[in-house]
């Protein structure tokens, strides 16, 4: 059995509880050595094996998935292995082609979601993205790089909306990510943060605004492994309250005075 698991932003306390308890169960796990924090391969048990993802192939990971099935077979016995993402699996997870493969196979698996940066990132500041008056939706992307992006879901096109977004995979291109975020409709003096690390010790947060993210994420030393924040929500004293706990607001709880 192949579990996918989520590991979270990086504090190794921010897994969920399924999450820590098939680590603990695994036979096997084979974890994304880049970006998911090591220190959560210590909830294993002492004879796991375990492999670094960084260093290997799709192939040689599926190669790990076919091994691990034939023993299972001939020694008529479970074998469990977890495959590690950062952040949620779900999201830049690169988890589909890996499904077909075990479903080619005849392997079973399962999912277990995780905390992504981007809410990692939004418990560090203390904000919320949805703010009634402000912005009422959230836009998860990111730049193109070796990746490509549908023409219907260019930067430009995104910004347009002028909703909260989540940038992934783009501190690199910080001011190219400016540029396209002002083209696309967002003002010099927009509100955006850059997140580093999110919720690891080593954890950097900058709030600024889209016209100066390129110079303060150069200042910063900031090149990768950074989520960037984008909207009037990341730093906005100027809101509706939420009309879910106004006094005149009726509910199935509670009849509204």
């Amino acid at each position: 059995m192949v579990h996918f698991v989520g590991a979270g932003p990086g504090a190794p306390d921010l897994i969920t509880v399924r999450g820590k308890e098939l680590i603990e169960k695994a036979d096997i796990i084979i974890y994304a050595g880049s970006l998911v924090n090591p220190a959560l391969l210590e909830y294993a048990k002492e004879n796991v094996q375990i492999y670094n993802s960084a260093e290997m192939t799709l192939e040689e990971v599926t190669a790990v998935y076919i091994e691990a099935a034939k023993t299972e077979k001939a020694e008529q016995k479970e074998i469990e292995v977890v495959r590690l993402h950062t952040g949620e699996p779900s999201i830049y997870g690169a988890i589909k082609e890996q499904m077909d493969f075990l479903e080619k196979e005849g392997i079973p698996y399962d999912s277990c979601p995780g905390v992504s940066a981007c809410f990692g990132a939004a418990a560090s500041l203390n904000l919320e993205y949805t703010l009634p008056g402000v912005s009422q939706t959230l836009i998860i992307t990111r730049l193109q790089g070796k990746t490509l992006v549908p023409e219907t879901e260019s930067m430009e096109s995104l910004a347009a909306h002028k909703a909260s977004m989540a940038i992934y995979l783009s501190a690199g291109m910080l001011r190219e990510l400016s540029e396209k975020l002002l083209a696309g409709g967002y003002e010099e003096d927009t509100p955006a943060a850059i997140v580093y690390k999110a919720t690891w010790p080593e954890e950097k947060k900058i709030i600024t605004t889209v016209g100066k993210l390129a110079e303060v994420g150069e200042n910063a030393g900031i090149k990768n492994i950074a989520v960037v924040l984008v909207g009037d929500a990341v730093s906005s004293e100027d809101y509706e309250k939420s009309r879910l706990y106004a006094a005149d607001f009726t509910t199935g709880f509670r009849t509204g005075k």
